[in-house]
């Protein structure tokens, strides 16, 4: 299966898919965090360092599974657009963006937040489905939205228990975002393993 993870810097994603036998490739304005790729170029590359609309736009992709910014999106930054103003379209181009990316394959899975109403009105639609680290061997709790295009929601392959916080926790800093912004090992795991058994 030839699959496009969009926005994704870290790797772990595209990785679990690589591990699996997929031809998969990861996106991002940032470069990879993996050291295997991170000074590759194409075509041996596995992560380009590009907009993930012309990523999706360059070859034709069994899966598309994209994770675009949340940061206007998401229901724990709703307070400031009405504090300021500009973020409202912020929103708007963050929805269309998040839009576009639906749209690529056969088959597509968006991550985010859960979203306020606001941008599930310029989105379109609500999520799929809702799940948490905890149900796939990471006692964490961190609500993470899927909306599903040709694919069935993920199964929990390994509750556990725990249900801590940590990523909320985390204290202030410049790298914040991106800790917070890391799938979980368990839920890449699940979904090269549910997903990659489609094509």
């Amino acid at each position: 299966m030839k699959v496009l993870v969009a926005c994704e810097f870290s790797g772990i994603v595209r990785d679990a898919f690589l591990e699996r036998g997929h031809d998969a490739y990861s996106c991002d304005l940032l470069e990879t965090e993996s050291p295997k790729y991170k000074y590759t170029y194409w075509p041996q590359c596995r992560h380009m360092r590009i907009d993930a609309i012309r990523a999706a736009s360059i070859d034709s992709w069994d899966l598309v599974i994209a994770h675009p910014p949340c940061t206007y999106l998401c229901n724990s930054g709703v307070r400031w657009l009405h504090e300021q103003p500009d973020r409202w379209e912020k929103m708007v181009e963050a929805a269309k963006f998040m839009k576009a990316l639906m749209e690529y394959g056969d088959k597509s899975a968006v991550e985010n937040p859960i979203p306020h109403k606001y941008a599930v009105r310029e989105i379109g639609r609500k999520y799929d489905q809702i799940i948490h680290p905890w149900q796939f061997g990471h006692g964490e709790s961190k609500s993470t939205c899927l909306w599903l295009r040709g694919l069935p929601k993920l199964k929990p392959t390994s509750v556990v228990d725990g249900r801590e916080q940590r990523v909320w926790k985390l204290p202030p800093s410049k790298d914040r975002w991106k800790e917070r912004s890391r799938t979980f090992t368990g839920i890449a795991a699940a979904m090269a393993d549910q997903w990659g058994s489609l094509a």
